[in-house]
């Protein structure tokens, strides 16, 4: 007997119109369930991180709902620590250490000295820094800060990661080497990824489903299946087979048709 797993996020029938007049997303639907890593999948915007932004509480819906745990982002956030956010920066204060970084958003919910510290360091060490809490920005590259951005946002052990282009910057073999820590992060800790890239290749090998979508005003083209085990072989026949279907529908999303 398959299980149903408990609803995440929904998107139902959702608007966004800017004051500008930009329509960045028209009557966009999508059920996210527990744990799964959705990665959003267009081309420049066409609303991925609009999507994001809603989810986060950061922007309201113009029509239709979003709905996060079966209530508006925003009392979500008001009462828990379910939601992190990590953005296309690191986004580090630079007068304050690694370790005083992670601590930050944990000081501001009030959580006890004792405690917050043993949070921070638990994921510094899990995403692999634990050497450096006492090292400053500047004294990072720009993956460690990536990585310190990352930590932050799993401090206060979130049940839903949200992730806007976060490695986006990064050369590849460094983006590779997050992407695959950032797996056993999400194994590990079970939450549910949303993750916005333009990268094929990148969307594949994270996502247990691929949300592609339109050219603006962006709607939901078709949902991806990704049916590989981790850790996904990035050069076999079947990897290579579903980046096909997946840059397939990018190009039909954007309203391209193969030669």
């Amino acid at each position: 007997m398959e299980v149903v797993k408990e609803e995440v996020v929904s998107f139902q029938h959702v608007d966004k119109v800017y004051q500008s007049g930009t329509v960045a997303l028209s009557q966009f639907d999508l059920s996210i369930a527990d744990g799964e890593f959705i990665s959003f999948l267009g081309p420049s915007g066409c609303g991925k991180s609009t999507a994001l932004r809603m989810v986060a509480g950061l922007g309201e819906a113009t029509n239709g709902r979003v709905k996060v745990f079966n209530q508006s982002p925003k009392d979500v956030i008001k009462h828990s620590n379910d939601i992190a956010y990590v953005f296309q920066e690191a986004n580090l204060l630079p007068w304050r250490t690694v370790l005083d970084n992670v601590l930050l958003p944990l000081e501001i919910r009030g959580i006890n000295k004792e405690k917050r510290k043993e949070c921070a360091v638990e994921v510094l060490e899990m995403v692999g820094l634990k050497d450096y809490l006492h090292a400053y920005p500047r004294q990072l590259s720009g993956g460690m800060k990536m990585r310190v951005s990352i930590a932050r946002a799993l401090a206060a052990k979130p049940k839903l990661l949200l992730m806007d282009e976060p490695f986006a910057a990064l050369d590849e073999m460094t983006r590779q080497t997050l992407q695959m820590d950032l797996l056993q992060i999400w194994q590990k800790e079970k939450a549910t990824i949303l993750f916005v890239t333009h990268n094929v290749y990148e969307a594949v090998y994270l996502s247990s489903k691929i949300a592609v979508m339109s050219a603006r005003p962006g709607r939901l083209v078709t949902m991806i299946d990704v049916d590989l085990p981790y850790p996904r072989n990035r050069v076999n026949n079947q990897f290579n087979a579903y980046v096909d279907k997946a840059a397939k529908s990018l190009e039909h999303s954007m309203g391209r048709k193969e030669a």
